[in-house]
Order: C-alpha cells, then structure tokens, then sequence
C-alpha cells in the first residue's frame, strides 16, 4: 500500500464526505465560474491539507469528528486552492501538476477573480455558521503567508537573506497553511483546550520541515516535479545555499551571488553553484535541521494515548522528509 493510502486509511469515511461537500461549496450560479471550479476539483492533489485536519480533530478528540471539522477542511481547502491560483498568475506558470493553469486556459484577468471567488467562498463558509474561532485561525493564516511571499520578493531583490531571515519566510510562506489546518482540525472538536496551540505548532514545524525537502529538491537529480536549479534560476535563496554563503571565502560568496543575480539562466554556470553548494556541506546541514524539526514535531505527538490517528500523523511527518517529490 502506498504510504499515502496508509495515512488516509483511518479518515477514508471523512475524506469521501468531504470531497462531496467541497464541491457544493465551490458552486456557483455563473456558469463560466462553474466551469472553472469543475476543471480545478477534477485536477486536485494528494488532499494533504484536509487530511492534517481529520487526523488532528480525531486524535485530540478519541475519534470524533463533527460538521465544523468538515467546514473547516473545505475552508482550508477553498483558500490553499485560491492562493495556488494566484501564485500561477504571480509566476506566470502554464502548468500546475502536469496539467494547464487556469490562467494558461482563462487569462489572468479571470484567474486572478476566481482566487477572490474562492477566498471569499472560504471566508463566508465559516461566518454563514458562526464558526468566528476557525474564521480567526485562518485568516491570520492568509495575512501571514502574502507577508511571507512579499518578504521573500524583497530580499531576494538583495540575496542578503540569513538564516533567520529564512526560517520566517518560510514559517509564513509554507508552515502556516500546515499550522492551520492542525490548529483547526484540534479547534473544531474541542475548542476550550490548549490542543489548538499544540497543534498548531506541531503543523508549523511539519511546514517548515516540508519546505525544507522541497529546497533540497532543487539539489538532486531525482525525477520531480520541479528541474534541478529551478530556484537558483528563480533567485531564490534556499537553506543549502544560506549555509554555503556563510561558510565561504569572501571571494566565492561574491562569485556565488553574481552567478545567482547575473547569469541564473547560464546551465553550466548553475551547475557550478550546486556542486558548489553540495562541496561547503550545504545539503547536509539542511538535512540536519530538517530532522530537527521532524524531531520536534514527533515530541508534541507524544503526549497523546496510541490510535490509528495518531499513527497516521506520525507517518505523515516521516512521508514529509523522506517523499521523493
């Protein structure tokens, strides 16, 4: 069985519910919208995001789940699918998972309305049933991750990013989407507890963790989703690459930053950065802190009594460090 499978199989009942009142919650009466709406569902991913919020709500509550856990899932799942629709329109991307973009197939005029259509569909979602507890968790979620994205355009104008700097682009940009759905699948169920905290921190520290692998994607020659070097052509400054500047003579980390600024398009040239990146111990020291956050993850799990949902979680925070895309 996949290790995916493994992880959905004490939710499959929840999950297929789910998916059945995700839909009705993209419904519209403009048909063009409609259309759009169908074309995204039917193109959807592994479905992690819903998952953490099954998972978390039936571990903290002894494998129970209710109408707000469902709400906030399709939430989750509403405002994680409009930010990927305007990030194709911000990248002026043409694929998203081997298939079209909406904005490849509709413009970026309609693209950019049918991210505010979901957005907003997501945020009435939790108002129209007074769910003001969830309604906050995520909406502090949507500010954080745009100051994420804009921190992350400012500095890469500069490449003077730290390691500080990093790890709280990343927090914002990735994590907190993850610490969401954790904080809410705990706050759906039991919204009086510390749980909700608890969680949400085991879901930040799964985030960074996760987006961690992603930037050590851009090292290997694996075959994934994104190309060897992509994020050194984009000017992005990654954990392996912050490790290899500060670890450098002051003549490389020049010769490093004129590469990434003024010849990222030159392969030969982004070749020499990565063996160079590797060579400095770039790559192992991200691996290290990647596994310290994994551990830290897998301690806040440990207060809780043994269940298949706690199980699952855990394979979860290994599928995340050990995935192959």
């Amino acid at each position: 069985m996949k290790i995916v499978e493994q992880i959905k199989q004490p939710i499959t009942e929840e999950m297929e519910i789910f998916e059945k009142k995700f839909r009705e919650s993209m419904s519209s009466k403009v048909a063009l919208l409609n259309r759009i709406t169908h074309y995204i569902v039917n193109r959807k991913g592994k479905q992690m995001r819903p998952m953490f919020v099954f998972l978390t709500a039936k571990m903290v509550s002894g494998g129970v789940v209710n109408e707000r856990t469902y709400r906030g899932a399709a939430v989750i799942e509403l405002i994680h699918t409009a930010t990927l629709v305007h990030d194709d329109v911000v990248d002026d991307s043409n694929r998203r998972r081997g298939f079209f973009s909406v904005n490849a197939l509709w413009k970026n005029k309609i693209a950019v309305l049918v991210g505010d259509y979901l957005l907003s569909k997501g945020l009435l979602l939790s108002i129209d049933h007074g769910d003001f507890d969830l309604l906050r968790i995520i909406s502090v979620a949507v500010r954080e991750m745009s100051e994420g994205e804009l921190l992350q355009i400012e500095k890469a104008r500069r490449l003077d990013i730290t390691e500080d700097i990093y790890y709280e682009i990343i927090r914002q940009k990735t994590a907190t989407l993850i610490a969401a759905c954790c904080s809410l699948g705990a706050c759906s169920v039991n919204p009086e507890g510390d749980d909700t905290e608890k969680m949400r921190k085991f879901g930040e520290l799964i985030g960074m963790a996760f987006q961690i692998k992603d930037d050590l994607f851009d090292y290997t020659d694996d075959a994934i989703g994104k190309p060897t070097g992509i994020d050194i052509k984009e000017q992005k400054m990654t954990l392996p690459l912050i490790y290899a500047l500060n670890n450098c003579s002051k003549d490389e980390k020049k010769w490093v930053i004129n590469s990434v600024k003024n010849h990222n398009k030159d392969k030969k040239r982004v070749k020499q950065v990565i063996d160079f990146v590797k060579q400095k111990g770039g790559l192992t020291y991200a691996e290290q802190k990647m596994g310290q956050f994994r551990e830290e993850a897998l301690l806040l799990l440990s207060g809780y009594p043994a269940s298949p949902y706690k199980e699952a979680l855990m394979l979860m925070v290994n599928y995340v460090i050990e995935r192959k895309k």
